[in-house]
């Protein structure tokens, strides 16, 4: 059974990918289309915009 409140959810596929930024091998939960840069999460947070 698969609820949406985040319990009894089957385990994400990760995929590796090299961040676009860094360098750095990192895994992330989907499957990147090749068509956008994907980041690590030290780098995806520095570029992130700023809430106010």
């Amino acid at each position: 059974m698969n609820n949406y409140n985040g319990y009894n959810r089957e385990p994400r596929e990760m995929h590796k990918v090299t961040c676009a930024d860094c360098g750095n091998e990192t895994e992330v939960p989907f499957k990147p289309d090749g068509e956008r840069p994907v980041y690590c999460s030290d780098c995806y947070q520095k570029r992130k915009p700023k809430r106010y």
